[in-house]
């Protein structure tokens, strides 16, 4: 499997996510809300409502755009914890294969190895191994490997970098959602005080219950979604991190090896002459 096939498909798989997250909040959203009003609409006393139902329908419309963000942390969520293992950066059956093949000086074989797999270590091994040159005595290329190992980390880790940083425009959105409920909720208590010129408490509740709902609302999504942006941020550069330390651990074995007193006549194989 190559770079860009990967790379297409863990972007279908994320975008998937996406749009069953904007369907579920879509199609449920609605249902809650109509639930809420139903009773109402009949003329009859109202049923007991769950608290959850009861609290989409007191926070009004400010409690949809939240809902969504709400679904989106979960979904992404689930999408690092899906991508961002350490099975799929660098495992250890993988490595293991690689480090006895690089031991014989075997850079062909390895090559084909990590070819077969689609892996971080795999795919960057795959890139890096071909820039090994036996025509160079002393290092037999060994910047140009290592050099090709961090430009395919660099430029792989992206999509990662962006699945990650959405947990931090999550946190951000939506106390500023939360906030602006707050401040509507706000305007229209006090518009309520001037048209009745009161403070009776049965005529404030309503634009009260929005204004402290969907403050409660944003911080609770903005809340675990920073959290989740430095947890799976710190995971994902230690995985990469894992990893280049195994690709430079194979090199240096490959060196190693040719340079060895016991091997110190073979020539590593598939290395371009």
């Amino acid at each position: 499997m190559t770079t860009s096939s990967f790379t297409l498909i863990s972007r279908h798989r994320g975008l998937a996510l996406v749009l069953l997250a904007f369907a579920t909040v879509f199609v449920f959203t609605p249902d809650l809300l109509a639930q809420a009003t139903d009773a109402a609409a009949d003329g009859e006393a109202p049923a007991p409502k769950s608290w959850f139902v009861k609290w989409v329908a007191d926070g009004g419309v400010f409690m949809t755009p939240l809902a969504l963000c709400s679904v989106l942390t979960v979904t992404f969520t689930v999408l690092c914890l899906m991508t961002l293992s350490k099975g799929k950066f660098v495992p250890k059956v993988l490595k293991l294969q690689l480090l006895d093949l690089m031991h014989q000086c075997r850079v062909r074989s390895a090559i084909e190895t990590s070819a077969q797999s689609p892996t971080f270590l795999g795919r960057m091994m795959t890139v890096a191994l071909p820039h090994f040159d036996a025509t160079k005595a002393d290092t037999l290329g060994r910047d140009e490997v290592e050099s090709a190992m961090a430009d395919f980390a660099t430029s792989e880790i992206r999509p990662y970098q962006k699945w990650v940083g959405y947990f931090s425009v999550l946190a951000q959105i939506a106390p500023m959602l939360g906030l602006f409920g707050t401040v509507v909720g706000m305007v229209g208590a006090f518009e309520t005080l001037a048209i009745t010129g009161g403070a009776e408490p049965s005529k404030l509740a309503g634009d009260i219950s929005v204004a402290l709902l969907t403050t409660f609302a944003g911080l609770f999504v903005a809340i675990p979604s920073l959290a989740l942006f430095y947890v799976f941020k710190n995971r994902l550069n230690d995985l990469v991190a894992e990893t280049i330390a195994a690709g430079t651990e194979l090199v240096d074995a490959c060196v190693h090896s040719a340079h060895g007193e016991a091997k110190a006549a073979k020539i590593p194989e598939g290395i371009a002459l």
